[in-house]
C-alpha cells in the first residue's frame, strides 16, 4: 500500500503578495494530488479561530477535513488541520494539547485504508528548542501509549533548522525522518524547518519540496510531499 503525505504551512493563506487568497492555496493543494494533508496556520489567531479555508470551498475538492476541531468555525485545532482524500474512510479524528508556554497542539486522525488502520498527526511546533523537544516527546507519548502499534505519520512545521540534529534527536531509530529539502521561505528557501516522520511500518519511496511558480508565492513556506509504502507483514 502507498500513500503520498504532504506538509504546509499556508500561512493564513497569506501569500507573499499580502493578499489572503484560499483558492491560490487549493490550487498548490491541487498541484500536488496528496492522499493526506497537513495544513498549518490555517485558522486565525484570534476571535472564534474562523477557517481561511471556507468549508464551502473544500466541499469542491477530492479531500474532506478530519474533525478535530473544538470551534464551529475552524477546521483545526491551534492552527493545525487534516485533509484526506474522500475515497479513504475516516474512523477517528482527535485534537492533542502540547506543552508549550504559548497555545500549540495537533490534529491526529485515524484511517482506514485498503484494510489497515493507520495513525497521521499533523503538528506546529514552538520556536524554542526545549520546548521543540518536549512537544515531540509527547507526541511520540501519545503514539506509544495506543496498544494497537499502528503505522503512524507525523508531519507539519518543525521549527528545527537542521536536519538530524536538536529536537529531531528525540526520533528513535524507530522513526524514519524524512526532510525532503529547503522548504522556507518560499521564495528562494534556505531552512528545511518542514518534515515527515513516518513509524519503522513505512518505508519512503520518494519525496521532495514542491516549488512551483505558484507555491513559490502563495504561502512563506513551500509544501512538501513524500510517498511512502506500508512495509508486508
Amino acid at each position: 500500500m502507498r500513500l503520498t503525505f504532504a506538509s504546509y504551512n499556508i500561512h493564513k493563506a497569506v501569500g507573499l503578495d499580502r493578499k489572503r487568497d484560499p483558492d491560490r492555496i487549493l490550487t498548490v493543494l491541487h498541484e500536488i494530488d496528496a492522499d493526506v494533508i497537513a495544513l498549518q496556520e490555517v485558522d486565525r489567531r484570534i476571535g472564534d479561530r474562523a477557517t481561511t479555508i471556507p468549508r464551502a470551498e473544500l466541499d469542491d475538492t477530492h479531500w474532506r477535513v478530519v474533525e478535530v476541531a473544538r470551534r464551529p468555525r475552524s477546521i483545526g485545532w491551534h492552527g493545525n488541520a487534516l485533509l484526506v482524500r474522500r475515497d479513504l474512510e475516516i474512523s477517528e479524528g482527535e485534537a492533542l494539547d502540547l506543552p508549550t508556554l504559548e497555545p500549540r497542539g495537533a490534529a491526529c486522525g485515524e484511517l482506514l485504508v485498503e484494510g489497515h488502520v493507520i495513525r497521521v498527526i499533523g503538528t506546529h511546533l514552538d520556536l524554542s528548542g526545549l520546548r521543540r523537544r518536549e512537544q515531540i516527546r509527547s507526541l511520540i507519548g501519545h503514539v506509544e501509549a495506543c496498544k494497537r502499534n499502528l503505522p503512524t505519520v507525523i508531519m507539519g512545521d518543525f521549527n528545527q533548522w537542521g536536519r538530524a540534529t536538536g529536537a529531531m534527536r528525540e526520533f528513535t531509530k524507530d522513526w524514519m525522518v524524512v526532510t525532503p529539502g529547503r522548504s522556507y521561505p518560499s521564495r528562494q528557501p534556505v531552512a528545511t524547518l518542514d518534515r515527515i516522520v513516518a513509524s519503522k511500518h513505512w518505508r519512503c519511496i520518494s519525496s521532495e519540496v514542491h516549488h512551483t511558480a505558484l507555491s513559490a508565492v502563495a504561502s512563506d513556506h513551500l509544501p512538501v510531499v513524500a510517498t511512502l509504502e506500508l512495509h508486508k507483514k
